[in-house]
């Protein structure tokens, strides 16, 4: 069986978003739990992909749906684009998730005739881990050192941004930052218990920016 790389990822996500569009699930219809949707559609993929290919199965250990690629599937209704995902450190609004993200954007249409349900994908992004920061905060940083700002301007903004860390941690990741400036993310990443990842912005330039890859677009 053929090994499932990152280019047959995306081009199978494509052809899944055109197959599930045009699929009416009666196990969907009704259901307004954005949870329950996503996680219908994350098991599917994976299945279609199970039959298809060889790749290395996520698990609660490793916290994403594709370690062996460091690929994590999202599933977010169009209404409101967004999802949760782990905080495992400040430093992931600031230099990315540690991983990349593949974006299953719907619209759930119900048809009372039938009993069944429509998810008409109209979005399949990839954006990659490097470009999993936060928007605000990388174009803040960048903007800090383009304009000769030194390690304590940093530590300010961190500190003004509210970034949940002490002043310690602020100073070692103003030092990391001196060294290793961040590259400019496109996600808006809320503070949360777990951080709240939202795709507007994702959704528009995809297509447009290195790194943020329009996988498919459908018909609204």
């Amino acid at each position: 069986m053929t090994i499932l790389t990152l280019e047959t990822l995306r081009s199978e996500a494509a052809i899944f978003s055109v197959a599930e569009s045009q699929h009416p699930e009666p196990l969907l219809y009704g259901v307004t739990d954005g949870k329950a949707i996503g996680t219908y559609l994350e098991q599917k993929f994976r299945l279609y992909l199970r039959d298809r290919y060889e790749f290395i199965e996520g698990n609660s250990a490793s916290g994403i749906d594709f370690p062996g690629l460091f690929v994590d599937i999202k599933v977010t209704s169009i209404k409101q684009p967004q999802s949760s995902c782990p905080f495992k450190s400040a430093r992931q609004k600031i230099f990315g998730l540690g991983y990349s993200l593949l974006i299953f954007v719907y619209d759930k249409a119900d048809d009372s005739t039938n009993r069944t349900a429509t998810l008409n994908i109209l979005h399949a992004i990839y954006v990659s881990a490097e470009r999993t920061a936060d928007f605000q905060m990388t174009r803040g940083i960048r903007n800090i050192l383009e304009n000769e700002g030194n390690k304590d301007d940093l530590i300010a903004f961190l500190l003004d941004r509210n970034l949940p860390v002490d002043e310690i941690e602020a100073s070692n990741i103003a030092d990391e930052i001196l060294r290793n400036p961040p590259i400019q993310g496109f996600l808006t990443i809320s503070n949360a218990l777990q951080w709240r990842l939202q795709y507007g912005r994702a959704i528009e330039r995809a297509g447009q920016e290195e790194g943020v890859i329009a996988v498919y677009r459908g018909n609204p």
